[in-house]
C-alpha cells in the first residue's frame, strides 16, 4: 500500500505545535516542514526556520519519519547542512529523510542578493550540492572542491544514525534530475510537469502532468528499472491541497499507486486561507490507512 504523509508549513511556534506528535497518532508514515526562509502567499506571516523545528519535531515524536520539503541550494551550503541533518537524525534515533530539489527562482533565489540563475546553472549547482553532501553524510571527513562549493577536512562526527547515511529523496522533473535521483538518491520527487496550479486547485490537467512526469522518470529508469527500493514520492500537498473527504483521498491515492507511486505527501489543513481543509477527515484517514482498509 502506498505510503502517506503531511506537509506542515512552519506557521506555529516549534516549542508549542502540537501537530506533528498528531500526526503521528493519527497513524500517518512521515512528515515533513517546508523548507523555505519564507513562501509565497506567506511571505510576510509567522515562519519558522526548519531545522530547529524538526528538532523541536524530534523531540515531541517517537515513530514519525521527519523530513525536509524539499531543502534546496539557494541559501544552503552542505557543510553546515550535513552538520544539521546529523544532528537531527542522532536527535530523532535515525528517523530523518532528506528532501533536496534545485531551487527555483523567487524570494529564496534572491534573498541573499546572489545573481540570478538559468536552468542550466542552478541544475550544474544542484548536481555538485548532492555530490558533497552526499560525501560528507557517509564520511567523518571530507575534503572536496567544485565550481559552486567546496569543502576542506570538514567533519561529520559522530555521523548519523542511519548508514550509510539517512533517505535522500531528489525532487526534479529534467533529465538531469531523474538521473541524479537514480544514481544518488534513495528516491524521486515530483509535483508533476504541468504549470502548477493555484494551492490545492489541481484538476485533470495536473494529473496529466504527473503522469508524464513518471513517465519520464520510467524512460530515465531504462529497461532494468529503478534500484531495489527506489521510493517514488508524489507532492498532492500543494496540488491537490488538504484531504476534503475520504472519497477524494482514495481516488487520489489509487491514481498515484496506480502510476507507480510509494509515497505521497499531503497537506496539514489550515483553519483559513490557502490549504484550508478539515482535520477531521486527516485523522479519518490515518485510521484507514493503518488498518489497511482505504482501497481505492
Amino acid at each position: 500500500m502506498i505510503k502517506v504523509g503531511v506537509a506542515l508549513l512552519p506557521e506555529v511556534n516549534p516549542a508549542q505545535d502540537q501537530r506533528w506528535s498528531r500526526v503521528e497518532a493519527y497513524g500517518f508514515a512521515h512528515a515533513w516542514s517546508l523548507d523555505h526562509l519564507a513562501w509565497r502567499a506567506f511571505v510576510d506571516s509567522d515562519w519558522h526556520a526548519t531545522v530547529p523545528t524538526l528538532a523541536a519535531a524530534a523531540l515531541s515524536t517517537s515513530r514519525l519519519t521527519l523530513g525536509t520539503f524539499v531543502a534546496s541550494p539557494n541559501f544552503r551550503h552542505p557543510v553546515p547542512f550535513a552538520k544539521e541533518l546529523m544532528t537531527l537524525d542522532v536527535m530523532s534515533g535515525g528517523r530523518i529523510m532528506i528532501g533536496a530539489g534545485a531551487g527555483g527562482p523567487g524570494f529564496d533565489a534572491a534573498v541573499l542578493g546572489g545573481p540570478s540563475l538559468s536552468g542550466r546553472e542552478r541544475a550544474d549547482r544542484f548536481e555538485e550540492w548532492v555530490t558533497l553532501l552526499d560525501l560528507l553524510l557517509r564520511q567523518p571527513w571530507t575534503t572536496w572542491r567544485g565550481d559552486w562549493f567546496s569543502a576542506v577536512e570538514a567533519r561529520t562526527i559522530p555521523g548519523t544514525v542511519q548508514q550509510p547515511r539517512p533517505p535522500l529523496i531528489v525532487a526534479g522533473n529534467g533529465p538531469r534530475g531523474m538521473r541524479l535521483a537514480l544514481q544518488v538518491g534513495d528516491g524521486w520527487a515530483t509535483n508533476g510537469v504541468a504549470e502548477p496550479p493555484a494551492m490545492g486547485q489541481g484538476g485533470e490537467e495536473w494529473w496529466l502532468g504527473v503522469a508524464e512526469a513518471a513517465r519520464r522518470l520510467d524512460a530515465a529508469a531504462g529497461p532494468e528499472g529503478a534500484p531495489a527500493g527506489f521510493r517514488r514520492v508524489l507532492d498532492m500537498a500543494f496540488g491537490m491541497g488538504s484531504p476534503r473527504s475520504l472519497e477524494q483521498m482514495r481516488d487520489h491515492l489509487g491514481r498515484a499507486a496506480t502510476l507507480g507511486f510509494t509515497d505521497a505527501v499531503i497537506a496539514w489543513p489550515r483553519e483559513e486561507g490557502p490549504l484550508r481543509g478539515s482535520e477531521s477527515v486527516l485523522a479519518e484517514l490515518g485510521a484507514l490507512l493503518v488498518d489497511g482498509s482505504l482501497a481505492p
